[in-house]
């Protein structure tokens, strides 16, 4: 494959798309492009976007990964994630007037199921590759942007159960888990060290929102022999998870490994599924004055 097409773009400049802000999907407008090689935090094709009725000041660069076709197809799931949002909102108002909040989580859980939040992309030549998210963890998601973008809030760091935690406590629930005698440990400690590559590398270009960034540069300036492995936690590999389909459509993987991993993956996401009361905060911490001035000016 020749440089010119490994440099390839998907979308022009002044091309009307869909965008990633968090789960949900806003309509944008393409004001630049480049292949971004300098900065080995931002690396691969990046976009320039303005999103409709937003204000100049949240134009940004996003990776390739969270730019979607503008079809019919996509301006569905947009709408089916909008759809979910406002279930969730409806759903805390309800909640504030009346007792009756088991009925309401119950109706809300069923809404979430029936939601649909995946993220289809076609790079290039490469096949599909899909992650299915679970369904409370998709509303994990929303709770998590909400949390951050609206609420200004932040993840308290470092976590008590870091991302090693996780893969930690999965590794054991698999050994442990009855009648599993195909347990490929040495396999298994492959796909770790995989996610690990993967999240030291995104969390930075990727993973977080403006919000967090001065979080992110003040722990990486506390912390600078530590992996962000062992400071980060289940909602921000949540997020990585999103994100590893597009990455890998980017990778020289064959189908056979594709598919190895993605089974890895996706059992991992159900062990966090079944965990999530232990993995995930119930609540966020408000980040003081100083920080929310910083964070605005920047």
């Amino acid at each position: 494959m020749s440089s010119s097409e490994v440099k390839k773009l998907l979308f022009e400049e002044n091309e009307k798309v869909l965008c990633y802000h968090g789960p949900l999907i806003y309509e944008a407008k393409v004001l630049d492009s480049k292949w971004m090689d300098q900065d080995p935090e931002f690396i691969g094709p990046y976009y320039y976007v303005h999103y409709k009725g937003w204000k100049r000041s949240w134009d940004e660069w996003v990776p390739e990964t969270r730019v979607l076709r503008w079809c019919d197809e996509n301006i569905k799931m947009q709408s089916r994630l909008r759809s979910l949002y406002r279930t969730k909102q409806q759903t805390a108002a309800s909640k504030a007037s009346t007792s009756s909040s088991d009925t309401e989580l119950n109706s809300l859980g069923k809404r979430r199921r029936d939601a649909k939040l995946e993220k289809e992309e076609d790079y290039l030549n490469k096949p599909e590759i899909r992650l299915e998210i679970p369904d409370t963890l998709k509303g994990q998601l929303v709770d998590d942007w909400e949390n951050v973008t609206k609420n200004q809030q932040l993840v308290p760091l470092p976590r008590q159960i870091t991302i090693n935690d996780v893969l930690s406590r999965y590794k054991k629930f698999r050994k442990d888990k009855r009648g599993n005698r195909e347990l490929n440990e040495d396999l298994l400690d492959e796909v770790f060290d995989g996610i690990r590559i993967y999240f030291n590398k995104a969390l930075g270009t990727m993973l977080l929102y403006r919000f967090e960034r001065n979080q992110y540069a003040d722990i990486k300036r506390q912390n600078p022999d530590k992996d962000l492995v062992d400071i980060y936690g289940a909602e921000h590999l949540l997020r990585l998870f999103v994100q590893i389909p597009g990455l890998i459509a980017h990778t020289n993987m064959d189908s056979d490994a594709i598919h190895v991993l993605i089974d890895y993956l996706s059992d991992i996401l159900k062990f966090m599924q079944k965990q999530q009361k232990h993995l995930f905060l119930a609540e966020y911490e408000n980040a003081d004055r100083g920080y929310v001035a910083i964070s605005d000016t920047n």
